[in-house]
């Protein structure tokens, strides 16, 4: 046990460790004059400007939960005091958390955000996909201008594909979800802060998701095509396809994947069905979906073969 001697010794060392292991926001002072103070270097004509901040959400003190009613700049960037008085190298010395690529770690430039933002749509960013990639929500975001870009349909998709650049190609595919008309966008599947779906879908599952517009697809049928009720990603293609519409392959081989010997010949249909050299219906148009047209499913007396 120790003596009355170390204990202010012991003190004094758990207290530097602690200290040690916040982040530089915990353990700064804050600026007095923020932000005129700010913006007299970071105005519009500074080299880093930020004015445009005083036309969003976040720089009205007319909202009751901007940071301009708090610590105003520091509100976000932590006390920093230093990046005032203090100069390394003939520079200022950085603010407690800085954004950007070459910012702070992700997860500090994060928590600075989560603060305020961590509710409704953002309630699943811990654990989520782009938290565990180290992305920052100023990757994404513009917090010192106005418009942000990834607020808007026109603008969204390009910040997204900085990053997922293989679905850039597929929505310019032959078949394709209308993201390039600007009918909608990335958002319109897909929680980018988080969702306890796969791939960070807005609903629950792949087939909760498409029903939100494909809702004439939900059934329930009397007559089920089980691939469809399991997830509509086995034939389609969410992104683009070359194949319509958006399917993962071309039919009657999609079809054949499962229906080999289905009451029709077990074997793979060729192009000699294909004119000038015949005219089989399992090739031409829609193929299999010739006779089959209620493919997702049917609530016809006929039966189970999806034909009406």
């Amino acid at each position: 046990m120790p003596n009355v001697w170390t204990l202010p010794l012991l003190f004094m060392l758990a207290l530097t460790t602690t200290l040690a292991a916040q982040p530089a926001s915990a353990t700064g002072n804050y600026q007095p004059g923020d932000p005129q103070l700010c913006l007299g270097c970071h105005g519009a004509a500074g080299s880093k400007p930020a004015a445009g901040i005083l036309a969003t959400v976040h720089g009205q003190k007319g909202h009751p939960d901007s940071p301009m009613n708090k610590q105003g700049c520091q509100s976000c960037h932590g006390p920093s005091a230093q990046h005032v008085s203090t100069y390394i190298n003939g520079k200022p010395a950085k603010p407690s958390v800085t954004f950007g690529d070459q910012g702070s770690p992700a997860e500090v430039q994060n928590q600075s955000c989560l603060n305020c933002h961590e509710q409704s749509a953002r309630s699943h960013w811990q654990g989520s996909q782009h938290q565990f990639a180290g992305i920052s929500c100023a990757s994404c975001h513009q917090i010192h201008s106005s418009p942000d870009p990834v607020l808007f349909k026109e603008t969204q998709k390009e910040v997204c594909f900085n990053c997922h650049k293989d679905k850039r190609a597929q929505i310019h595919k032959t078949s394709a979800h209308p993201l390039v008309e600007n009918l909608m966008t990335c958002s319109s599947c897909h929680n980018p802060h988080g969702s306890p779906a796969e791939s960070q879908l807005l609903k629950a599952s792949v087939n909760e998701t498409c029903f939100q517009c494909h809702a004439e697809k939900r059934g329930p049928f009397l007559w089920e095509h089980p691939p469809v009720q399991e997830n509509c990603s086995n034939c389609h293609q969410p992104h683009g396809s070359v194949h319509t519409p958006m399917l993962t392959s071309r039919g009657p081989w999609l079809c054949q994947q499962c229906h080999m010997a289905g009451f029709h010949p077990s074997t793979a249909y060729s192009g000699s069905g294909v004119p000038p050299n015949g005219a089989a219906q399992q090739m031409l148009s829609k193929n299999c979906m010739n006779c089959h047209s209620q493919v997702h499913g049917s609530n016809h007396p006929s039966g189970v073969r999806l034909t009406r």
